[in-house]
C-alpha cells in the first residue's frame, strides 16, 4: 500500500498508535531511501508509559520499517506488534533445536 507523504514535516512530532488504538510515541526522524525516493522507516520516541516503551524500556529511537504504517494522517497508525512472552521465547528455542 503506498501511502503519499508531501514533505518531512508531515510525519515528524506525529503521535503513534497502533491499529488496536495504543498510544506507542512520537515521530521524531524519518529514515529516507534517497534511491527510490521513499521514506524507509519512521524514528519513533518510546515515550514513557507508551506502548513501545513497554516493550524496549528506555530506548530512544526506535525504529518502525515503513512497511508497518497502515496510514498517515492527523495521527501515524501503525501495525500492532504482540510482544513474546517470557515464557515462549524458551519453548520457542527449544523447537528450533530439536528441527
Amino acid at each position: 500500500m503506498a501511502i503519499n507523504v508531501k514533505s518531512y514535516s508531515e510525519l515528524t512530532r506525529k503521535d503513534v498508535f497502533t491499529d488496536k488504538g495504543v498510544y506507542a510515541g512520537k515521530v521524531v526522524d524519518v529514515g529516507l531511501d534517497l534511491e527510490r525516493f521513499r521514506v524507509r522507516s519512521l524514528v519513533v520516541d518510546a515515550v514513557r508509559g507508551s506502548f513501545l516503551a513497554n516493550l524496549v524500556g528506555d530506548k530512544k529511537g526506535v525504529v518502525i520499517p515503513f512497511t508497518m504504517v497502515r496510514s498517515v494522517g492527523d495521527i501515524v497508525l501503525i501495525k500492532h506488534i504482540q510482544p513474546m512472552m517470557e515464557e515462549e521465547q524458551p519453548a520457542a528455542a527449544e523447537a528450533t533445536a530439536r528441527a
